[in-house]
C-alpha cells in the first residue's frame, strides 16, 4: 500500500492549483465540510480512504490541470483534420456518425478524442478481463464482462457515450447491439499519459453520478490500482500489483492477481 500524501502538502497543492473546497469535493468525492475539518486539524485522525481520495486529486505527480480547465477538450495530434466546432451540443447521433478511424467519447455534448492504446494498456485490460471471465464461468454467474471498444450510454440520454476499457454488466436487459444503456456495475480504466486527467477526474465524477457501483483505475507505469466503491459513503483503496485485489461487487469472492502482468510489463521494451 502506498503512503498517503501529508496533509500539509495537500493544503499547499490546493493553493497552487487555486482549488476551492467545492472544487475538491467535486473532484475527490469527499464532502467539503470533511475536507475543511481535516485541513483545520479538527479531525485528528482522518480515514485513510479519505486521504487517498484527496491525494488522488492533489498529488504532485498526477497529470497537471487547472480547476478552470476540467471541462477542456483534449486535442490529439494524430487527428489534426478533426475539428469539433459545436462542443457542448453534440449528440449520440453525431457519435455514431464519426468516421471509423476516429475514436472519441462523448460527455455532456463534448467530444474527447482517444489515442491508440499501448501494449501496456491492452495487456492490463486483457488480464483483468480474462480473470473476471474465468471467475464468472466457474461460478455460473449471470453478469457479462466486456472489453473496449464498446459504447456505454452512461446517463441514459443522448449527450453521453463513453468507452470504458472494461465493464461488468449485471443487468443484461440493458445490453443493445451497439451500446449498453445505463451505468455498468463495474468499470475499469487503464491509465496512459494521454488520458490521466480524463480518467482520474472527469470520468470519475461521471461514473459516480451515473450510479456505477465500482470503479477501478489501473496504472501500469506505477503498478498500482485505485478502487472506488461508490455508495452512501464512497470507499477508496489503493493496491499494488503484488497484492490480490478483491472485486467489491462480488463481495471479495473474485480477486484479481496482477503479479504475472507485472512480470510481463517488465519485459516490454520502449
Amino acid at each position: 500500500m502506498k503512503t498517503v500524501m501529508a496533509i500539509e502538502d495537500m493544503q499547499r497543492r490546493k493553493d497552487e492549483l487555486k482549488l476551492s473546497l467545492k472544487d475538491l469535493e467535486k473532484l475527490s468525492g469527499v464532502p467539503a465540510p470533511t475536507i475543511q475539518k481535516i485541513f483545520s486539524g479538527t479531525t485528528a485522525n482522518p480515514r485513510r480512504a479519505t486521504l487517498i481520495a484527496l491525494a488522488g486529486v492533489l498529488a504532485e505527480d498526477r497529470y497537471p490541470y487547472e480547476a478552470s480547465s476540467v471541462g477542456a477538450v483534449r486535442e490529439d495530434p494524430a487527428h489534426p483534420k478533426v475539428i469539433f466546432d459545436r462542443q457542448g451540443t453534440y449528440t449520440i447521433e453525431d457519435y455514431f456518425a464519426l468516421p471509423e478511424d476516429i475514436r472519441a467519447e462523448l460527455i455532456d455534448g463534448v467530444f474527447y478524442l482517444m489515442a491508440n492504446p499501448s501494449a501496456d494498456h491492452q495487456l492490463a485490460a486483457g488480464e483483468v478481463y480474462y480473470q473476471v471471465r474465468d471467475f464468472i464461468n466457474r461460478n455460473g454467474g449471470n453478469c457479462l464482462p466486456m472489453i473496449a471498444p464498446f459504447g456505454v450510454q452512461l446517463d441514459e440520454d443522448d449527450r453521453t457515450m463513453v468507452e470504458p476499457d472494461l465493464i461488468i454488466l449485471c443487468e443484461r436487459n440493458r445490453l443493445r447491439r451497439r451500446q449498453y444503456f445505463g451505468a455498468p456495475d463495474f468499470v475499469l480504466e487503464v491509465l496512459s499519459p494521454s488520458n490521466r486527467r480524463h480518467d482520474l477526474v472527469r470520468k470519475l465524477v461521471k461514473y459516480e453520478a451515473a450510479g456505477v457501483r465500482e470503479y477501478w483505475i489501473l496504472d501500469p507505469m506505477k503498478e498500482k490500482v485505485t478502487v472506488y466503491l461508490f455508495g452512501e459513503e464512497t470507499d477508496i483503496m489503493q493496491y499494488d500489483f503484488d497484492t490480490p485485489i478483491p472485486i467489491g461487487i462480488y463481495d471479495g469472492k473474485c480477486t484479481i492477481d496482477l503479479q504475472g502482468l507485472k512480470e510481463l510489463l517488465h519485459e516490454i521494451e520502449e
